[in-house]
């Protein structure tokens, strides 16, 4: 097994990733800004964005028990482990705080303002 499909690994390296609690981010996704930020798939104009799809499984995922977990939600995981990695690797310079930067990755579940 290598050592992305290590299902304590993906949770270790998941909950590292994801810095906001359940409710904190179904709240964010609720919001104006999470709403309109994101990429959306081919021919899903003015649906729901990638990403804002994926803050409402993040959140699923995070009040489920790991014992009820499945190959397909390791996956998930995965995908928002890869997604924040990278976006977090593309800071940009100055204050964060306003910036679609942000609210696309608060929508994968991790604040880059928190500590």
């Amino acid at each position: 097994m290598s050592r992305a499909e290590d299902p304590q690994q993906t949770y270790r390296e998941f909950t590292d990733a994801v810095n906001m609690k359940p409710g904190e981010l179904s709240r964010w996704l609720e919001s104006d800004e999470s709403k309109h930020v994101g990429w959306h798939k081919k021919g899903t104009q003015g649906g729901e964005s990638v990403g804002h799809d994926s803050g409402r499984r993040i959140v699923d995922l995070l009040r489920r028990k790991r014992a009820d977990l499945t190959a397909a939600d390791y996956k998930h995981m995965r995908k928002v482990i890869g997604y924040v990695h990278r976006h977090l690797a593309q800071r940009p310079a100055g204050d964060v705080r306003d910036t679609r930067w942000r609210w696309s990755l608060m929508n994968w579940g991790h604040d880059p303002l928190k500590g």
